[in-house]
């Protein structure tokens, strides 16, 4: 998992480097800054059965329900699916307007704008991507996830560079070019992802009759999966207007606030990955009636994490300025980017360990089907620490910005992302160690039952041929 972390994060790092090594000014980073937070957020539209995918397999697994894995991931992509048609036909009313109220400067949100429109039609793509191993993942075939996002590096950083450039003989694209490399990688990817599950890794080639849409298993689905999707919307949307409060200091703010989230996200590689095998272990831990080791493996996974974590904010306090400048074409291409990209980095060096548990935490409960305290918990930290932090903290004192501030900039701002890491890392975890968490997340997927069954529903709710049962009882 963190190998294919790694490689996730790479993908990033290549438009960024790319950005601001054959693009002068700080416009372009800015724009590949906003570009690239509007993709990672994109899994938010089917976070829903991506979460419920790596649940409901990793349940169906530890109780030796191979069938029922294979028909749960059917559903989550029958259902994610859908989810896809909707988003791509809202796409080209919202996306002008989403960026609009973002705040970037004219120049830097018409180059991510080009950038998006290029992009945005993959979107199933990275569906595919997203859904598939997280259904992988609940079934312990960790290793599809880093065969998938090894495909989409290796021809995104190839591809953007040669269109960019016009290298090996290929038009040179410029900007336009890094995104036709972006997309040449995640359909490289998604038909990587098709492949494995196509050759029954993990053993979750669907049978033709599992992908029939079946009303049970999309309310299960949604008992699990939505609680999840409506945190990662909220997570988007907080997160979107926190940046839309950078950008509206200014391009150099924007650009070394890309920049550092990019050097920061070195930080989330060890955060990604044991938040997964914390889902992972507890949903199949719970599928075998274990709870015991159930919570004892989220909690080793992030004691590793945790360790991990610490010591790469040791290394961004030692070498944030090394780092910032190699992103800014080298030391004194862009010092004033490179300056504050240090700043920003350092800040949130302190904030790692208890981010360390805020990833894994979620996970964990997220793997169990607990999905509804994490929502709270980061809803509320977002919406009352984070973003009324960061106006008054960033924004100018003469109030040019709407608001009058402290005049920080995008110091300001990343103190409060600090601050706000640090209280909903220690809330959840202390909040994990008091609640009966696994009672609470296996409610929903009550009662597993014999290996051949449908065995994560309970019989009240458990579809034989295509629906609930019409008696049983649970």
């Amino acid at each position: 998992m963190l190998l294919e972390q790694v490689l996730a994060l790479s993908v990033g790092f290549t438009d960024k480097w790319l950005a601001g090594n054959l693009f002068s000014g700080p416009e372009a980073l800015a724009a590949v800054g906003l570009a690239a937070y509007c993709l990672g957020f994109l899994p938010v539209l089917f976070a829903a059965p991506a979460v419920a995918a790596t649940a409901l397999v990793a349940r169906h697994v530890g109780a030796g329900d191979r069938a029922g894995a294979r028909r749960s991931l059917a559903q989550c992509l029958a259902a994610g699916g859908m989810l896809v048609a909707l988003a791509l036909g809202l796409a080209p009313w919202g996306g002008a307007r989403l960026f609009a109220a973002l705040g970037l400067p004219a120049d830097s949100a018409a180059l991510a704008w080009r950038y998006l429109a290029i992009v945005l039609p993959v979107l199933p793509a990275i569906f595919v991507i997203h859904v598939g191993v997280a259904g992988l993942r609940g079934a312990g075939a960790m290793t599809a996830g880093l065969v998938a996002m090894t495909v989409v590096n290796l021809v995104n950083a190839g591809a953007s560079y040669a269109l960019a450039t016009g290298a090996c003989g290929l038009p040179r694209l410029g900007w336009e070019g890094l995104a036709w490399g972006t997309v040449a990688g995640y359909l490289c990817g998604a038909a990587c992802v098709a492949g494995l599950l196509a050759a029954d890794r993990g053993g979750l080639r669907p049978h033709l009759g599992d992908w029939r849409p079946r009303a049970a298993w999309f309310r299960l689905i949604a008992r699990i999966g939505l609680p999840a999707g409506v945190d990662g919307a909220a997570n988007a949307a907080c997160h979107l207007t926190f940046l839309s409060i950078v950008n509206r200091v200014g391009n150099v703010d924007a650009a070394a606030h890309a920049v550092a989230i990019t050097i920061e996200s070195l930080a989330f590689l060890p955060g990604s990955a044991f938040q997964v095998a914390a889902a992972t272990l507890a949903g199949q831990y719970l599928g075998a009636r274990d709870e015991a080791r159930a919570r004892r493996s989220v909690w080793c996974a992030a004691l590793a994490c945790l360790g991990l974590m610490t010591v790469a904010a040791g290394l961004f306090l030692l070498y944030a300025d090394g780092l910032a400048a190699w992103f800014t074409g080298g030391i004194g291409a862009q010092p004033d980017v490179a300056a504050l990209t240090g700043r920003l980095v350092r800040i949130v060096a302190f904030a790692q360990p208890p981010l360390a548990l805020l990833m894994v935490v979620t996970g964990g409960l997220r793997g169990a089907g607990a999905t509804r305290l994490p929502l709270a918990v980061n809803f509320l930290g977002l919406i009352a620490v984070r973003l009324p932090l960061a106006v008054a903290l960033a924004w100018p004192a003469d109030g040019s910005a709407g608001v009058a501030g402290w005049g920080l900039g995008a110091v300001g701002a990343w103190y409060a992302m600090a601050a706000d890491l640090t209280l909903r890392g220690l809330a959840l975890a202390g909040l994990f160690a008091w609640l009966g968490w696994t009672r609470s997340g296996a409610e929903p997927l009550s009662a597993v039952a014999r290996p051949g069954s449908d065995a994560t529903l309970s019989e009240r709710e458990r579809p034989d041929d295509g629906g609930p049962a019409s008696s049983g009882v649970a």
